[in-house]
């Protein structure tokens, strides 16, 4: 129009919003633009309202109304003021422009909602002091647009600027905005209102819509996140009463929340993450601590609006990060229980563990079975429950990763068969003393209001977990098919030449999508522990007398498992370099990490080119391949050569015997008839299952591969950015830190912070970890630790000549031989190995050893399941035996009975 009034909205210039709509339109301008999800809006700026006065000789009156200085006189004019403008006739030009912003948003509920110039400011919010309206009918538009403007001149607005000293609104604008039909809503405070804190997000909650908390008639849930990690610090459930909702004809009506409802957070922690996210984002789009208010329906989040935090004079800086992590960043009450176990969880995160590697696998474990329970239809509210223990299953204590064990008692409880899947479970962990029954039975996942809601939904799991059961062929098949076009895809990606922050969204998107995806197959675990309990019972009743090395022997994943392919291309590998002499002696007599160069300058094309298909296919594994820190083949090639030597060592050696050919034997002895057809039905779901797992943990090797080539561009990038000193510093951090590197987080203090971790893993390494140790309430402070064990390293004895060493069969066979005492896998030459703890990398190594001996683990363990598979004979669980034997004693390992003894202490280690 010419007169100058007009409609503005997302499509006007800046100019236009900056000089006439106000500050809510200014906020939502800018939200928009920065690609947040924003109701659709429109703004009426100042100069409808100043054709609306000038069309009503009103402008005389405020500009008297402006130049009073007493307070009170003021008040006595701004009273007059709002009888005048309620009493006015819109002007035919302003109600045509009303009508255009009507028009604009179509037919939809409406909040009509004041915009005056300084609200919203980064100094004053003038939070409250003018008039909003929700669920406002077309019809009633106009009216409530003038109430707008009489707001302007409220008693409340009017003694705002006169206590703040400021100029009195005399030109409001006003925004129309698409109501959002909430089933929640409320705000967040991207810095904490009470302490002032940066490092601190507040969120406030309320059923339906926000003028319940607004209007302070709602006790809302209060939720305190940590900025950095998006960790829950604290939640407060509010009572939550009532809710407000549209009515059916215009404005609010106040609905009774049901008791259930009341007692219950109205946000999940995920919404709470998303929630957290979104309003990190808007703090580094708008360069300052946000107030945000939000809503949330079915399609998902909406914001409202967004404006600076005034209500802190000064916004304190982020609180430091402990150059110690310990725990598991859970809020233990004092004097409760917490065991903690490393069992196992050794075969993937063996001794020093750097941050990121503990923060992401405990991001993902937390994540991943949660998702868990939901697939198996466990009800809301009992998903909620698990939120309390799910993000903290494991635990790091001088930078070594134990299980939180009790949780995971926990977390068997949400599938049915608690009583026989936590027997098999202990046996799966490898825990060497079991949790006693009468505290084994309180750790339970979730509680229920009554009984029969809990067997209603037990019911409901029970029958959910049985169709899993049946089903999880087809289940393991189409997650299969899946990863693997998310791994190919982004695999192939060059990432020597992506830029930081494009490694970073590959790493978000792929760490979203798959651990989505990993969730419910968390089921087959405990499908594999439940058929593996009724194989314990079947074996009981129908075996009585079957040894113990029996049950691990007689169900396998099959020797054509899939995580056995590379130490079978390894082998191949080996049989091409025995053939050739000359290519042997060059193998074994170059350095590891010379024998590349070697190989090209002696002109090896067809050797080389061997290599390059097994780096090509099997590249992403190294040793420790689930610590991040650790390269892989791709990345260092020279430990390819040093599993290379120990499969020479017995390349030419038959090949062994299928590891259940014993158990085979045993069964065409002692089993017969329709309980023999019984039992192979059950042992085949069993090796299925099995076969599954094995297949699982390989699509995991992969995308931790994948992931570590993202976060090797991501530290690259730091470095050039320096943000970090060195490349090996991104290990320093936690995930949630290298998240804030691409997140805009404050940077600055991180290389203090690595130095001071660093320091601390030095100091760490010079420490016994035991095994497992007891903690109660939140001390963990050295002292208390160096109770349970955390001691410095002190020698123990060599074991003398006739000494037995007791563990627990894995796979049977007796044999004798030397022992090579490793920490690493390496040439054995046909003797025994002997290690601490092994992983999925130590697969390689094995068809150079007569027998295994592996002091911590279990027989679930991925390398002696493999090791059965290949009839390497092997005892697990034996204390302390890497410091009892020597290598170069002669020993003799009887992996049926689970027992090494020491046949002669004589032997040197240079001889290996």
């Amino acid at each position: 129009m010419g007169d100058g009034v007009q409609v503005l909205g997302p499509w006007s210039d800046q100019a236009e919003i900056d000089a006439s709509a106000g500050g809510k339109a200014r906020g939502l301008y800018a939200l928009r633009g920065g690609g947040f999800r924003v109701p659709e809006w429109v703004a009426l700026g100042v100069e409808v309202f100043d054709r609306f006065a000038d069309d009503n000789a009103l402008a005389e009156s405020i500009a008297e109304f402006r130049a009073v200085t007493d307070p009170a006189a003021a008040l006595v004019a701004a009273a007059a003021l709002r009888e005048r403008i309620a009493a006015a006739a819109l002007p035919d030009a302003v109600r045509e422009v009303v009508e255009r912003a009507r028009a604009e948003l179509g037919d939809v509920a409406v909040a009509v909602r004041s915009s005056v110039g300084g609200e919203d400011g980064a100094d004053h919010s003038y939070a409250g002091q003018f008039d909003t309206f929700l669920n406002v009918p077309a019809a009633a538009i106009p009216d409530r647009i003038r109430d707008c403007w009489a707001s302007a001149f409220s008693d409340r607005a009017v003694g705002y600027a006169f206590a703040r000293d400021l100029p009195r609104a005399v030109a409001p604008a006003v925004v129309l905005q698409r109501l959002v039909d909430a089933r929640a809503a409320g705000v967040v405070f991207t810095a904490n209102p009470v302490t002032g804190r940066r490092g601190e997000f507040v969120i406030s909650a309320v059923y339906g819509l926000g003028e319940g908390l607004v209007s302070g008639a709602v006790d809302a849930d209060s939720t305190v996140v940590d900025a950095a990690t998006g960790a829950i610090l604290e939640t407060v459930v509010g009572d939550k009463d009532r809710s407000y909702a549209p009515s059916g004809q215009q404005g609010c009506e106040v609905r009774a929340v049901d008791e259930q409802a009341r007692a219950r957070a109205v946000l999940t922690s995920e919404e709470i993450a998303e929630l957290t996210d979104l309003a990190r984002k808007v703090e580094i789009e708008r360069g300052a601590p946000q107030d945000i208010e939000w809503a949330v329906d079915d399609t998902g989040f909406w914001l409202l609006q967004s404006r600076p935090v005034t209500t802190v004079a000064a916004c304190a800086p982020d609180p430091t990060p402990e150059a110690d992590l310990r725990g598991a960043g859970e809020s233990v009450p004092d004097g409760e229980l917490r065991v903690w176990d490393n069992s196992n969880i050794i075969e993937s995160f063996s001794g020093i563990t750097s941050p990121l590697t503990y923060t992401t696998a405990a991001d993902i474990y937390g994540r991943v079975y949660h998702g868990y329970a939901r697939s198996l239809r466990v009800p809301p509210e009992q998903v909620r429950q698990t939120e309390a223990w799910t993000p903290v299953l494991l635990g790091y204590f001088h930078g070594r990763v134990y299980y939180n064990l009790l949780h995971w008692y926990r977390m068997v409880g949400i599938a049915p068969g608690y009583p026989l899947n936590r027997k098999v479970l202990e046996a799966a962990l490898g825990v060497a003393e079991p949790l006693a029954d009468d505290l084994a039975k309180t750790l339970r996942p979730f509680t229920f209001p009554d009984p029969v809601t809990r067997l209603r939904s037990r019911a409901v799991t029970t029958v959910t977990y049985a169709r899993r059961l049946f089903g999880i062929d087809a289940m393991v098949e189409e997650f299969a098919a899946e990863f693997y076009r998310v791994y190919d895809e982004y695999d192939a990606l060059d990432y020597d030449s992506l830029t930081g922050e494009q490694a970073y969204a590959a790493y978000r998107t792929v760490d979203r999508d798959l651990v989505r995806r990993w969730g419910p197959l968390m089921v087959l675990d405990a499908i594999l522990l439940t058929c593996t309990g009724l194989m314990y019972l079947l074996t009981k009743l129908f075996l009585p007398k079957a040894p113990e090395w029996f049950l691990y022997a007689v169900v396998g994943p099959g020797a054509d498992v899939e995580s056995a392919e590379p130490a079978r291309a390894m082998t191949e590998l080996a049989r091409l370099v025995h053939a050739d002499p000359e290519l042997t002696a060059l193998v074994n007599s170059t350095a590891p990490e010379r024998v590349l160069a070697a190989l090209r300058e002696s002109g090896r094309t067809e050797f080389l080119a061997a290599v390059d298909d097994y780096l090509v296919k099997y590249g992403y594994r190294s040793l420790d391949e689930l610590k991040l820190e650790t390269p892989d083949l791709r990345e260092d090639p020279a430990s390819l050569f040093v599993m290379l030597r120990s499969a020479l060592g017995r390349v030419a050696d038959t090949a062994p015997a299928h590891g259940g050919a014993d158990a085979q034997a045993y069964l065409d002895e002692h089993l017969s008839g329709v309980r023999r057809r019984i039992y192979e039905r059950l042992r085949g779901k069993v090796s299925r299952c099995a076969a599954h797992r094995e297949r699982l943990r390989f699509c995991r090797t992969r995308a931790f591969g994948m992931v570590k080539r993202m976060i090797r561009a991501m530290a690259r990038d730091l470095v050039a950015r320096e943000v970090l000193a060195e490349f090996d510093d991104v290990f320093s951090l936690t995930v949630h830190e290298l998240r804030g590197c691409y997140e805009g987080a404050d940077t600055s203090g991180l290389r203090a912070l690595v130095t001071a971790r660093k320091g601390r893993r030095s100091e760490d390494a010079d420490l016994v970890a035991p095994a497992r140790f007891i903690t109660y309430g939140a001390d963990f402070a050295s002292a208390a630790l160096a109770a349970q064990g955390w001691v410095p390293v002190t020698d123990t004895p060599a074991a003398t000549a006739g000494t037995v060493l007791a563990g627990t069969p894995s796979a049977a066979g007796v044999v004798e031989g030397a022992a090579v005492v490793v920490a690493e896998p390496r040439d054995v030459a046909g003797g025994v190995l002997v290690a601490y703890r092994t992983d999925p990398g130590w697969v390689a190594a094995l068809p150079s050893a007569s027998a295994l001996v592996i002091e911590r683990g279990s027989p679930l363990t991925h390398v002696a399941i493999v090791a059965r598979e290949l009839g390497v004979p092997t005892v697990v669980q034996i204390k302390d035996v890497t410091k009892k034997v020597r290598t170069g004693m002669r020993i003799r390992v009887d992996g049926t009975a689970g027992t090494v003894t020491v046949l002669s202490e004589e032997g040197r280690d240079d001889e290996f």
